[in-house]
């Protein structure tokens, strides 16, 4: 069950670093640019695009105003790299 769970935040984790990635690309923006606008360094910018790292849902909002889309559009972004069936509580 630990390592389901494990599986899923893994899955949630891409989906997110790909919306992430294509969004910045759409904007133009180099992760140095948006980094900067953000106030985090660019390892942070690039650990989120990696994957590697689950951000909270504040730097979430940061992240969706400085990509130049509502935080409910990524959100719809991130659901369509998702399967259908990935749910967290059973």
């Amino acid at each position: 069950m630990q390592q389901e769970n494990k599986e899923k935040r893994l899955r949630l984790l891409r989906a997110t670093a790909a919306a992430v990635k294509e969004q910045r690309l759409k904007t133009g923006k180099s992760i140095s640019l948006i980094s900067n606008e953000l106030n985090v360094s660019k390892s942070i910018w690039s650990d989120v695009e990696l994957a590697k790292t689950d951000i909270q849902f504040s730097t979430f909002w940061r992240i969706a105003e400085a990509l130049e889309i509502s935080p409910e559009k990524l959100i719809r972004k991130i659901k369509e790299n998702l399967p259908d069936s990935l749910v967290f509580i059973e």
